[in-house]
């Protein structure tokens, strides 16, 4: 079963303001998502989203998500060649789906559903 690509980076800060800035210095737009618990920017299709206090949520870096058609099966797919579920799928909002796992080296790589048209 094949990806439709990276096409959500979301990224931990520390200092949300601190970090609007520099993202929106260097996306060239300002973000179409601003709330004090997530800033999101949409550009050339790719979203990028800076998470505040990720460090607690247990983010110890960056995470790229591959956007799939079925989480759950590319889940079952991943877990049998050797990955460990770090985050069951759950619901962000607006049915949109998402989960982390890590490879055998203990990368963290995310997968994202969105809702079926």
């Amino acid at each position: 079963m094949s990806t439709q690509g990276i096409k959500t980076v979301l990224h931990p800060v520390t200092d949300l303001a601190a970090a609007k800035a520099v993202y929106t210095a260097l996306l060239g737009t300002g973000p179409q998502a601003d709330a004090p618990y997530y800033v999101g920017y949409d550009v050339e299709g790719q979203h990028i989203g800076l998470v505040p206090d990720g460090a607690q949520q247990g983010m110890t870096g960056p995470v790229a998500y591959w956007h799939v058609d079925d989480i759950e099966a590319k889940l079952a797919e991943v877990t049998a060649a050797g990955a460990t579920v770090k985050d069951a799928p759950k619901d962000v909002g607006n049915g949109r789906l998402v989960a982390t796992f890590a490879d055998a080296d203990g990368n963290v790589l995310g997968v994202l559903q969105d809702p079926q048209s």
